[in-house]
């Protein structure tokens, strides 16, 4: 059976089903007995398996031929199975194959990779579902800012032009709007000149300064939220600058990516990207602006009642009551800064009570979503996800809405339902051209579009600027999939640097470097990911995409320490 063979020769996930062939012959002097010779197809794992009919066998002059088309709905088991083909002689009492063998082991399901607001145990709970806000305040969608303090080349004292003037008063108003700040990071950059030093030393040094000058400055931010650290010898920042620099054709950008993704060292990639024509005009424009501390803030509103409004909603909560002194928007907004969900189901439950509004409906559905995320009992989970279902409907009688819709999608999708949610989700998007809804709404669909097979469409519908490690993998694993490897691996990097503890961006870096033979670099990248998720761990032992990596050693050296720490 040495030329029994599957087509493709790596099993796959594609859209719902795993497609293959099966072909070969076998020499008509290996039947020992010419009656009736059979073929049969096993695909197996330790938890279920699969028999196929027997082939059909075509005698030609000196052997015989078999080919057959399969498609299988996919079914998770069969991510760690193996298919193989079994020849018997066609003996009446032959319960064991004469020969057999495995022409595949596992199947490729990175689309199943796409985070879409399922849980894993060891993983921090995903927020699903969106609030309707009043706008006052919005809990769910943070801000993102970057604000950019420039030195002099080979320096770190701070001149206190107009320009770095500019960014402190920018810096404070961003604060004054958005006085909850979730993170605050001060990274340290250099450029690659020559003036700019031969070690990290002055890129920390500058992160230093920046932090010395908010405090002068009078930005008081918690001790235990500001990250200071620095890059060197580092192409990443060059990267996001050349990104959305105009000055030059996308022929040449796709040479400078060329060697930025070559993985070599940072000295070669230096001299590959000198001998590209034009990398002394990118160089005179991108280098002055490395020569920089990066300050980075995530950061939301913090309204909410005064104390006189807060003692009115309290007895209001306490009493029988069909009518309230406070306002439709002030119970709203005391929903809103609410922390607990179960404060918030109070609220928005008494709401329901004293006004005709789609918001108390679509808010009270979200809290039990979220509550939903957090039961590992699935009888619990479903109930939970009915009653957020049925306070949708109830309020998509009242009124057509983009956030009931999207929060229907993303119940279905957590049900499994994802062609309806699709739909769901597609409707929703046309409603409405708020940024801060399309973003979330968007990557959902981006996410199903992976899941769905369509990968470049997906790659169209991460076009807003992110703050989560997940947002970042899915658009890297949309690019991944596209065979967009530049993009890719820059999205993945940038899931790695939004959140190093989230493991998947360093599996994206890992599929990556798998792909184009880079066994040293996926090894790399596959030690942390599997140091971060344990899903990925268990991932990494049967992903047909390692299968070269897997038969050497240094493979489960990496995998050896993961597994005395789980004994430990």
């Amino acid at each position: 059976m040495e030329d029994s063979q599957v087509i493709p020769g790596k099993l796959e996930f594609i859209r719902d089903s795993v497609r293959f062939e099966v072909t070969g012959t076998i020499p008509i002097e290996s039947v020992l007995s010419p009656k009736n010779p059979k073929v049969n197809i096993l695909f197996k794992s330790s938890e279920n398996s699969l028999l196929f009919e027997e082939l059909e066998l075509t005698k030609n002059v000196s052997y015989y031929s078999y080919s057959k088309e399969f498609v299988l709905a996919y079914e998770p088991w069969m991510e760690g199975a193996f298919l193989e083909v079994q020849f018997f002689q066609g003996k009446k009492a032959q319960e064991e194959p004469y020969q057999k063998k495995v022409l595949a082991r596992g199947v490729i399901t990175t689309p199943l990779l796409a985070k879409v607001g399922k849980v894993n145990f060891d993983e921090p709970i995903p927020q699903v579902g969106l609030f309707i806000s009043t706008g006052v305040m919005d809990t769910d969608l943070s801000r993102s800012k970057e604000f950019l303090i420039k030195f002099d080349a080979g320096s770190s004292s701070i001149k206190m032009n107009s320009a770095n003037a500019q960014v402190i008063a920018d810096l404070k108003n961003f604060l004054t709007e958005n006085s909850s700040v979730l993170s605050f990071k001060i990274t340290g950059v250099q450029s690659p000149e020559n003036a700019e030093g031969s070690s990290s030393k002055l890129g920390m040094d500058r992160a230093e300064a920046v932090n010395k000058l908010l405090k002068e400055s009078n930005i008081t931010i918690r001790d235990s939220l500001i990250e200071v650290t620095s890059r060197w010898n580092d192409w990443f920042d060059f990267r996001l600058l050349l990104r959305e620099y105009e000055k030059i054709s996308t022929q040449r950008k796709d040479q400078f990516y060329a060697v930025l993704l070559d993985e070599a060292d940072y000295q070669t990639q230096a001299q590959g990207l000198r001998k590209i024509t034009g990398f002394n005009q990118v160089a005179g424009d991108l280098f002055p602006s490395l020569r920089a501390a990066k300050i980075e803030v995530v950061a939301k509103p913090l309204p909410g009642l005064n104390q006189a409004q807060s003692l009115v909603l309290q007895k209001a909560l306490e009493q029988s009551t069909a009518s309230s002194e406070l306002d439709m928007a002030d119970w709203a907004i005391a929903g809103e800064t609410t922390p607990r969900l179960e404060d918030k189901a109070k609220i928005y439950s008494k709401m329901t009570e004293l006004f005709r509004s789609v918001i108390p409906y679509n808010n009270l559905a979200v809290v039990k979503m979220r509550l939903a995320q957090r039961t590992l009992d699935q009888e619990t989970k479903d109930l939970l996800w009915k009653e957020a279902n049925d306070l949708l409907y109830q309020a998509a009688k009242i009124d057509t809405n983009p956030y009931v819709l999207h929060n229907q999608g993303q119940i279905m999708v957590l049900q499994g339902k994802t062609w309806e949610a699709y739909k769901k989700l597609s409707d929703a998007s046309v409603l409405t051209r708020n940024e801060d809804f399309l973003k979330y709404n968007e990557s959902l669909r981006g996410a199903l579009d992976i899941l769905r097979g369509d990968y470049k469409l997906a790659t169209l519908r991460f076009d807003y600027d992110y703050t989560e490690p997940k947002e970042f993998f899915n658009k890297g694993l949309a690019y991944y999939l596209s065979k967009d490897f530049s993009n890719a691996s820059l999205s993945f990097e940038e899931s790695v640097m939004a959140g190093r503890n989230y493991g998947y961006g360093f599996y994206g870096l890992a599929l990556i470097a798998a792909q184009s033979g880079q066994a040293e670099v996926a090894l790399l990248q596959l030690d942390r990911a599997i140091h971060a998720s344990e899903l990925l761990y268990q991932k990494a032992l049967v992903d047909p995409i390692f299968e070269e990596l897997r038969s050497s050693e240094e493979f489960f050296q990496i995998f050896r320490p993961a597994t005395s720490e789980k004994e430990d």
